[in-house]
């Protein structure tokens, strides 16, 4: 094992702890050690993966990630109020569509970020991925058009690197 695996392995499990301290909150002693644990099995994991795959990824923890953290939070927020006026509303502008978006300009490794993005947009549901397109429900056809707009596609090419549509 070289120093540059060793400083990946390393980010990751320095990422991986405070990530899991954050979400759990908990400081016994117990669920230290199976935090410690789970770390531990993900980083070894992560080390076997790499030696098969030959090309690690880092972690994107700059201003970025936080930046389309951020702005995803905000469009899961409005997303939730515009489903909410959808459904509770009576005069219903119901219009489920499914439509097929191209991944042609999306780099492979933005392409499942991009299809969990949509996912977790309320009222969008990614339903395939394949090679060159993902295709996704919609409860209204302005989300489809606004997903074909690009703008989530844009804001994950400068997270990750690469080019949108």
């Amino acid at each position: 094992m070289n120093n540059k695996t060793i400083t990946h392995l390393t980010i990751w499990a320095i990422t991986l702890a405070v990530f899991w301290l954050l979400l759990s909150g908990f400081l016994q002693p117990l669920l230290l050690a199976f935090g410690v644990f789970s770390v531990a099995l993900v980083v070894v994991l992560l080390q076997r993966m790499d030696s098969v795959d030959k090309h690690p990824e880092k972690p994107a923890l700059g201003l970025p990630i936080w930046r389309y953290s951020v702005w995803l939070i905000g469009q899961v927020i409005w997303s939730s109020v515009n489903v909410a006026k959808l459904v509770w509303l009576p005069n219903k502008t119901l219009s489920p569509t499914v439509a097929k978006l191209p991944l042609s300009a999306i780099p492979e490794k933005n392409r499942v970020l991009y299809a969990n993005s949509i996912t977790l947009t309320p009222g969008t549901l990614s339903i395939d991925i394949d090679d060159h397109h993902v295709t996704v429900h919609a409860l209204e056809k302005a989300s489809i058009e606004e997903l074909k707009a690009g703008d989530m596609a844009h804001k994950i090419s400068a997270v990750l690197g690469g080019k949108a549509p």
